[in-house]
This record gives structure tokens, sequence and C-alpha cells, in this order.
């Protein structure tokens, strides 16, 4: 039996599914099976998908019983993994070589229930990463995941199975920020989530997410925020401001209307001015680019908030 067991959804991703099973075969460490979960594509993934499957024992695949992301990693999750350990990873994302051998050690030696690692973020070419994750120091808690979550994204996230089983795995109505209500539900229950201080993820950013779905991720998160109030963490003011703070950096990396940049930045300073701003080199520098947006160079933004 495998020790660890990767969840990988697999939805519209026939141009990257390859390219993210072939950094999973490229791990140095090999005790693994990966379930992946096909959610009715409209594309060709299904093909490239079974392609994969026939060429490498370790890959099964199946078919989501419901519909979206969080249905299909519950379902390979809790209905099929095998391994003592889970490691959620998205189809269009790719696992430095040593990802999963820090997992294993860390979940079978040391005494973290989740883990997770850096993760770089690039756009078209992984090896171009534009900007890197932060790793807290010590633990995980609730506070920081309601400002600038660490973890960043599932495919960076991994546990015990038994952990999550015992949390009931993701919330299926929800379609964004159903992985911060689960890390969440998952500190506020007195789970240990730790952070490896090393390079584990690419991550590929879309250049047009961040504005599509401001509202639905918003959403998302007044639903996470309510599961934090539930155990006893009320919604910060100046934890939202970090959070917008976030946004905004975010969308001036991805070249995003100037309007909904400055509408982060006034929300930001709304909420709690002095958290948005400081320090000077994150927050203060981001109300200057809302200002001159219009006469920024998009490489020099880019450049400026690689970071």
């Amino acid at each position: 039996m495998p020790l660890i067991s990767v969840i990988i959804p697999v939805y519209n991703a026939a141009e990257t599914l390859e390219l993210t099973i072939a950094a999973l075969q490229a791990q140095s460490f090999t005790d693994w099976e990966a379930i992946l979960v096909e959610d009715r594509s409209s594309d060709e993934s299904l093909q490239v998908a079974e392609m994969l499957r026939d060429e490498d024992p370790r890959l099964t695949l199946l078919h989501n019983p419901g519909k979206g992301p969080s249905t299909a990693r519950n379902f390979g999750a809790l209905g099929c993994a095998r391994g003592e350990i889970l490691a959620f990873c998205d189809a269009d994302d790719l696992w430095e070589p040593g990802k999963l051998a820090d997992v294993a050690e860390a979940l079978t030696e040391g005494s973290a229930d989740a883990v997770f690692g850096v993760t770089g973020f690039f756009r078209d070419d992984p090896a171009e990463i534009r900007s890197r994750s932060t790793m807290p120091a010590g633990p995980v808690t609730v506070s920081m995941l309601m400002g600038e979550n660490p973890v960043c994204t599932l495919s960076n996230l991994s546990l015990r199975r038994s952990v999550f089983a015992a949390l009931g795995g993701f919330r299926e109505d929800m379609v964004h920020n159903e992985d911060l209500e689960f890390l969440i539900r998952l500190v506020g229950r007195g789970r240990r989530l730790e952070g490896i201080d090393a390079d584990h993820v690419r991550y590929r950013l879309s250049p047009s997410g961040l504005s599509a779905d401001l509202d639905a991720m918003r959403a998302g998160r007044e639903e996470a925020l309510r599961t934090a109030a539930a155990f006893g963490h009320p919604t910060e003011p100046r934890a939202e401001a970090i959070h917008l703070r976030y946004l905004a950096r975010r969308a001036l990396r991805l070249g995003a209307p100037t309007a909904l940049v400055r509408r982060l930045v006034i929300e930001g300073c709304r909420a709690n001015a002095r958290a948005f701003l400081l320090p000077a080199r994150r927050g203060a520098l981001v109300a200057l680019a809302a200002t001159l947006l219009p006469v920024l160079p998009r490489p020099l933004r880019r450049a400026l908030f690689s970071n």
C-alpha cells in the first residue's frame, strides 16, 4: 500500500495535465499513488488522462459522481485513497522534485497534522518564477489564515488521511475559498498546520481570473469567515486590510484594470490603513502604484510586485 495518495481533480486540463503528471513522476520519493478524478471536461482531458493512466500503473482514473473540484477531491480522498497521507494537486500546477520526500518526512517523523511548502508563481513559462510565497515562523494560526493565507493553493497542502476524514473533507457547496474554509476548520479544531521552508509548488497564474471572480471570491471568503467566527475568531479589520493588500498586489502582478486595483486599495485603507500600508515596501508601494497605474509600464509593475 502506498504511503501517499495524490488527489488530482481534472477539468479542462488537456493542455497542462501531462506536465503536471510528469512533475509527479519526477519526484525523488516514489511510494505514491495518484488518483485522477475527471470532472466532465469539455476538452480532451479524459483522453489525455486515459493515455497517462495506461502508461503508469500508479495512476487511477475515476469519474466524479457529482460536479466541482471539492466533490472530486472528496471522492478521491475519502472514497478511493489508500495512503496514510493525502497530497492535493491541481491539474495545471507543477511540483518540485523534493516535495513528496519533504512531506513524507514531516508527517511520519514530526508532530504536524498537515504541512505546506513555498509556492512559486509563473504565468507561461514554469522556469520564470515571478514571485514566491512567504513562510511564517511557527504553526499557522486562524488569524494568519484570515489575513494572507500562507498555504496559497491546495496544490500545496498535504495532511494525514485520518485528519481529513475526521474533518469531513471540503465543503462541496463552496466554489471559491473552500480551501481557506477547510484550513480554518483544521486549525480551529486544534490540528497543527506547519510550513516547510523549501520550494514545493509552481503555481500557474491566470491573467483574467482575479477580476472575473472577485465577487465570487468575496462570497466564499464570507463563508470562511463565518467558520472562523464559530471558533471564536471574529473578523478583524487588520486581517481584512492585509487580505485586501494581498488581492491588490496580485491584481498589479496580473495587469488587472486600474479601477479594480484602486478599489482594493481604498477598501483596504478603510478597513485598517496602518495594516494595509505597512510595511511600506508592501503596502505603501501598492497605494502609490494604484495612483500611478495609467503611466506605470507593465514590466516595471511586475518587477515591483514580484514578492
